[in-house]
């Protein structure tokens, strides 16, 4: 028997025995939030905690009625001859929507991508994405800025709720994105977009909102 014959034998005899997961909800996870009760304090805190934590981490949040306030925005915070792709065909009118190439360094140049994401998450402000909203999944990760259109009603307090939802979902790519890229160094000097997004705009429509203009 050699070296690591010998290691993986005593990893295998050394090994805990397996105990059932605990339940997703319980008294003994009091850090876990019970059944959403939909009330407007519950929806209140969520929306304040999720714009807590992604300004935190670089991010800024809008909460706009509808497509027509993300345009304005857009429009105001733009510089001339920006290029600016979305998959949100509402915004059309600021955004090229038809952003399929035959290779991501052809999307190197955009100043503005604007997608859509499934659900935010308060405890981290991330938001999960997967290949069905993006038609390049280096889209979010080669642009200069990020925007992301999610609605209010699909944020969700921790990650446990996240993997109820998406547990047993079928898809091929998903990725959680949390603010604009971000790294520091060993003197704790943290710089933002380093190898990807400068800056991550979440535009969190209302509850209310039609989702139209």
């Amino acid at each position: 028997m050699n070296s690591r014959e010998k290691i993986l034998a005593a990893v295998r005899q050394n090994q805990p025995s397996f105990v059932e997961l605990p339940p997703m909800q319980s008294p003994d996870n009091p850090g876990i939030p019970g059944e959403p009760t939909g009330s407007a304090e519950e929806e209140d805190l969520l929306l304040k905690n999720f714009q807590a934590v992604l300004e935190s981490i670089g991010g800024t949040l809008f909460v706009v009625p509808g497509f027509g306030a993300i345009e304005k925005i857009v429009r105001e915070r733009s510089v001339a001859d920006a290029r600016i792709v979305s998959t949100c065909p509402e915004l059309s009118a600021v955004a090229e929507i038809d952003i399929r190439y035959k290779a991501p360094q052809e999307l190197a140049d955009i100043d503005l991508a604007i997608i859509r994401a499934h659900f935010g998450v308060a405890e981290n402000a991330a938001v999960w994405v997967t290949e069905d909203l993006l038609p390049e999944r280096a889209l979010p990760f080669i642009c200069e800025h990020l925007a992301v259109v999610l609605h209010r009603k699909d944020l969700v307090a921790t990650m446990h709720d996240v993997y109820e939802r998406i547990g047993s979902a079928d898809y091929g790519f998903g990725v959680f994105i949390a603010g604009p890229s971000k790294t520091a160094d060993i003197e704790q000097s943290l710089v933002l977009g380093a190898h990807g997004p400068g800056t991550m705009t979440v535009f969190l429509l209302d509850m209310d909102a039609s989702d139209s203009q």
